[in-house]
């Protein structure tokens, strides 16, 4: 447990951001399965709506810092070449 008062601020901090942060990690996850389920499902055209819903969510989290750049430009890719490979 932290002593100094500089320290349990930074973790008062950290568990109010971690609660915020929560909410934008589980959107993620939902817009994710929601743009596979779509995908798996034929419909392309609704996936591609949920794609571009979600593309946006994902880059503003990556942005942010919630998520890493680089994971976030990962989720995007991976949910466009699966979008893209639907019939």
């Amino acid at each position: 447990m932290a002593n100094h008062k500089s320290a349990l601020k930074r973790n008062r901090q950290n568990e109010k951001r971690n609660e915020r942060n929560k909410g934008y990690r589980t959107l993620v996850k939902t817009l994710t399965k929601k743009v596979r389920t779509e995908a798996e499902a034929g419909n392309k055209e609704q996936a591609q709506k949920e794609l571009k819903v979600a593309e946006k969510v994902i880059a503003k989290v990556g942005g942010k810092g919630i998520l890493h750049s680089r994971a976030a430009s990962r989720k995007i890719s991976s949910l466009t070449r699966l979008v893209n490979r639907t019939a």
